[in-house]
């Protein structure tokens, strides 16, 4: 039965989202034009509240016979119905959804269940091939016909069940075209706005995973990251997001920036979800599945208990994320938590040398993917294209990475190979030395400024540095909420040793239980607060 194969999977780790029966529904908030907050009404048909309810809660539903999955899949399409013209995050739903509900419903039915996600609705970004579904990284170049075949991590949410509830925007090629881009915008969807304050920016580029989640549009989604794109959004649209070690999980059939960092990963409103995702993603339920679950086993602040954590403030977000960081660490720290500042080294070395990098990366590994799509065949092509088609260019008109990735050096040329390896091997130690130094069993830092105004002619202001460690280094790191600075959602971004994925969501379980800032968007069209510039 799915009931004793989640508690075999959740057997370490406590997290205090999980509880016993079905939350009450929360309170509608104000939305501009005055009225409620975008109906809620297919979560209290249902007898769940969409914002908190988590998979196991679901499950256990689904097991009694209290809740379909069929029942699920509808209450998020006609929720998706109802909120996402605020927010403009999904870009198409699967016309099979429903299908693939009921096919789950008759497994609950037969007690064949294929796991904790089966029947689970999940968001799939625009740039993972889904077949039958179109998949274009947020290009026109793309738009032509579906990819023929699902990348392996969609198959492996199939395997394990899951509903493909539809696909989410992004901010086009995952923000490596332009140098002046704005995180949300796609020529295929337009822009994504913040569920929180809906002139403010969602982050990129898994923005529309992001604020679909936000907006409860479904029960998880899946984005990806090459430096933030995970992370990031997830801390400025209040979610969790999993940037996992790289190579857990399966990098076929995604659009590339970089092989040596890209990887997809799980997102969603609380570290159960997202841990119980990741096993699905990775194939391995017994490492992964295991870390929705951990701490002490009472739900109380023994999870956190004589852990040692590494603030890393970053002072440059600004003094209001400071007074977050600040509250913060004293909340671990009253939970028996060790909390010492540290400032991991090399940082500057990194910053000068990933970019270029990444422009010899992209160059090969754009080239032999656009080999397998209908459309341009290399980067020469996809160039001409934007150039020759004026709505690839309706928000910002360059595409100034393409054309330098273009002339870069080629992925053989020994200055590049010594660059990559300089980058490894530095990015690698300001994370272990840190660790090592203070005994520490993660590095804290803000994940996220507050969310700044959208503005294609200015661009997006999102020089944040605390991802790129783990990024460049192929480490795991996880936002969960941390606090607000007014309106506007403020991550905390942990990061934990090589393939250390599962005691780090143990910890962000934990640490998500203490901290407790999850809140509800309200749809605000503006606001006064911090974020602007």
């Amino acid at each position: 039965m799915v009931k004793r194969r989640i508690a075999a999977l959740m057997a370490v780790l406590v997290t205090g989202s999980l509880v016993t029966g079905i939350p009450e529904p929360r309170a509608e908030a104000a939305v501009p034009g005055g009225g409620a907050a975008p109906p809620a009404g297919p979560a209290t048909a249902l007898g769940v509240d969409l914002d908190t309810v988590t998979i196991p809660e679901l499950q256990d539903r689904m097991e009694d016979g209290s809740l379909t999955s069929a029942a699920l899949t509808r209450a998020y399409l006609r929720r998706i119905e109802a909120v996402d013209p605020k927010i403009n995050a999904v870009l198409r739903t699967d016309p099979t959804a429903l299908r693939q509900a009921a096919a789950s419903d008759a497994r609950h039915r037969r007690g064949d269940t294929l796991g904790p996600l089966d029947g689970i609705p999940v968001l799939v970004k625009d740039n993972v091939n889904t077949r039958g579904l179109l998949s274009t990284a947020g290009s026109l170049a793309l738009a032509g016909r579906p990819p023929a075949q699902d990348a392996t991590l969609v198959t492996r949410l199939r395997q394990a069940g899951a509903v493909i509830l539809g696909k989410t925007n992004l901010s086009e090629w995952a923000n490596f075209r332009s140098t002046k881009p704005t995180s949300g915008w796609s020529a295929v969807g337009g822009q994504t706005r913040n569920p929180y304050v809906l002139d403010r920016n969602p982050c990129g580029s898994s923005s529309g995973s992001a604020a679909a989640l936000a907006a409860s549009l479904s029960q998880v989604a899946i984005g990806t990251e090459t430096d933030g794109s995970i992370v990031c959004p997830a801390g400025m649209n209040g979610v969790a997001g999993l940037k996992p070690s790289l190579g857990v999980v399966s990098g076929d059939g995604v659009v590339p920036i970089s092989a040596e960092q890209d990887t997809a990963g799980p997102m969603a409103r609380n570290v159960t979800d997202v841990a119980l995702t990741l096993a699905a993603l990775s194939g391995d339920s017994t490492r992964y599945g295991a870390s929705s679950k951990g701490g002490d086993g009472t739900g109380s602040a023994g999870g956190l208990r004589g852990k040692r954590i590494g603030l890393w403030r970053l002072p440059e977000l600004g003094p209001e994320v400071d007074a977050v960081m600040t509250r913060t660490a004293a909340k671990l720290r009253a939970a028996g938590a060790q909390v010492v500042e540290v400032t991991p080294p090399y940082q500057k070395r990194l910053a000068e040398l990933e970019f270029p990098a990444l422009l010899s990366e992209f160059h090969r590994d754009i080239d032999a993917y656009l080999a397998t799509r209908e459309g341009p065949r290399d980067l020469a092509g996809l160039i001409e294209f934007t150039r020759s088609h004026p709505a690839e260019r309706t928000c910002f008109p360059g595409q100034e990475l393409f054309e330098q990735a273009l002339a870069a050096p080629p992925t053989t040329d020994p200055k590049y190979r010594a660059m990559r390896a300089e980058l490894k091997d530095l990015s690698r130690r300001s994370i272990d030395e840190t660790l090592a130094a203070h005994r520490l069993d993660a590095i804290a830092a803000p994940t996220n400024p507050p969310a700044w105004t959208t503005d294609c002619a200015r661009g997006d202001n999102d020089v944040i540095p605390s991802s790129t460690p783990a990024a460049v280094a192929g480490y795991p790191s996880l936002s969960v909420p941390a606090g607000s600075v007014g309106e506007l959602p403020v991550g905390v971004l942990l990061t934990a040793g090589n393939h250390q994925d599962a005691a780090l969501l143990a910890l962000g379980a934990a640490v998500e239980h203490r901290l407790d800032a999850w809140k509800a968007p309200r749809y605000l069209p503006t606001t006064g607060g911090g974020g602007g510039r």
